[in-house]
């Protein structure tokens, strides 16, 4: 969703601007009011994985109505053409991908090697195939009071959030014991400590907040994406693993020290000029696995907190 952005930003600001419309699952949506160059956002009722050929028709027809003059379809699924299809849509731009000869009709070739991150594979869809913007997400000042008001926290004070949720699998995630380790030394520090992640990070939360031994502010499972989007914006750092959360972060202009096991930068880095990538370079990394073939998971306990403490300090010296 975050890479997705720019794409939207650049076809809302081209010199034949276009009003670009969103579809998208419902959970996501109250993030796409906080994305620039998106005028609507749309739920897409569809479960992950589910064909749902009756539903989409339905959808389609719905948004016939509408009038709209191109679909850039995202996904390189099936499915995920049939709405564009069914609802008349002259132009129905994506990549070739399963049986989508027919549902699209502005079919772009994609070389994986030569574009390997994604926002750039994004853009060679829309209408300046080059180098796009960062991408952006809104937290206006007033809202992220009041986001901070509702769930118990102050949005002045000196703030390091914590992310340790990863909903690909354990190869993804720094040890319990190392976030703890951290934040023990950053509250030392005073800086307030805040574990952010969906209800499934709660346990995970709770087992670095029961190690950490100082009072930090648990609000995993406490907030929509929304909310997420400011309690990221008023922490002055971000320590995350690579997650959904560690492109928020970027997004709304935070340092963020990204911390990368199994997967790879290569293909969805932090896209800001303020976020540090660190990682164990072990011979296995990346080896892309939800769990460690290996057992070891050698390339994220090997990465020390005293290392990632580093990083933390010096992005905190130049956010002073």
């Amino acid at each position: 969703m975050v890479m997705a952005q720019p794409l939207a930003e650049s076809l809302a600001t081209t010199p034949d601007p276009a009003m670009v419309d969103m579809l998208a699952p419902g959970w996501v949506l109250g993030m796409i009011r906080r994305m620039p160059g998106i005028a609507n956002a749309i739920s897409s009722p569809f479960a992950h994985g589910k064909l749902g050929f009756g539903a989409r028709r339905a959808l389609g027809r719905q948004l016939a109505s509408h009038g709209y003059d191109q679909a850039i379809v995202l996904p390189n699924s099936f499915k995920s053409a049939l709405v564009p299809w069914f609802a008349g849509i002259p132009r129905r731009t994506g990549f070739l991908g399963e049986w989508r000869l027919g549902l699209l009709n502005d079919i772009h070739p994609l070389d994986r090697a030569a574009v390997p991150r994604l926002v750039d594979r994004f853009a060679l869809l829309g209408p300046r195939p080059g180098s796009l913007a960062p991408p952006r997400l809104l937290s206006p000042p007033d809202t992220r009071r009041e986001t901070c008001s509702r769930l118990g926290i102050d949005p002045e004070r000196p703030a390091v959030c914590l992310c340790p949720g990863a909903e690909y699998g354990p190869a993804k995630r720094w040890p319990v014991e190392h976030f703890a380790t951290l934040a023990r030394a950053l509250a030392g520090h005073g800086m307030d400590i805040r574990l952010l992640g969906s209800a499934r990070d709660a346990p995970v939360a709770d087992a670095i907040a029961a190690a950490c031994g100082h009072p930090v502010s648990n609000l995993c499972g406490r907030t929509t994406l929304e909310d997420a989007v400011d309690v990221l914006a008023c922490a002055q750092v971000v320590v995350s693993n690579d997650s959904g959360l560690m492109h928020v972060a970027a997004a709304v202009g935070r340092p963020v020290i990204a911390l990368f096991g199994s997967s790879s930068p290569d293909y969805t880095p932090p896209l800001s000029e303020r976020a540090r990538i660190m990682r164990n370079p072990v011979p296995c990394s990346p080896c892309f696995k939800r769990e460690c073939p290996l057992k070891h998971f050698d390339c994220l306990n090997g990465l020390a907190p005293r290392l990632v403490l580093e990083q933390v300090e010096a992005a905190l010296e130049h956010t002073e």
